[in-house]
């Protein structure tokens, strides 16, 4: 597990915030969340869309996702990754990702 590997989340050339791994159960990866000043505009995007999981309203939860999947870069130490499904609650992250676009038939 890359423990204490540094992730960056982007909206364009903005840095939005770290997540510094610290934990985590495959295909999972955990961390502290380090948010920078750009982050407090979509925040609200990661508190709807945890609050749809909490609910278990995935439909919801698909659709709201959508505008952080098609708005925001998430960047391992290597680079940019091609698809991504992160949580964000407080100064914790929760994340997996793909190299190759996630399939619709999981």
């Amino acid at each position: 597990m890359p423990i204490g590997d540094r992730w960056q989340l982007l909206r364009g050339g903005e840095l939005l915030g770290e997540i510094v791994v610290d934990d985590g159960h495959f295909p999972w990866l955990d961390g502290r969340f380090v948010p920078e000043a750009g982050f407090v505009e979509v925040k609200p995007w990661f508190d709807e869309s945890a609050a749809l999981v909490d609910a278990e309203n995935f439909q919801a939860f698909e659709r709201a996702y959508d505008r952080i999947d098609g708005t925001l870069t998430l960047v391992s130490p290597h680079g940019p990754v091609a698809e991504f499904l992160l949580h964000i609650r407080g100064d914790r992250a929760s994340f997996r990702w793909s190299d190759e676009p996630f399939s619709d038939e999981a």
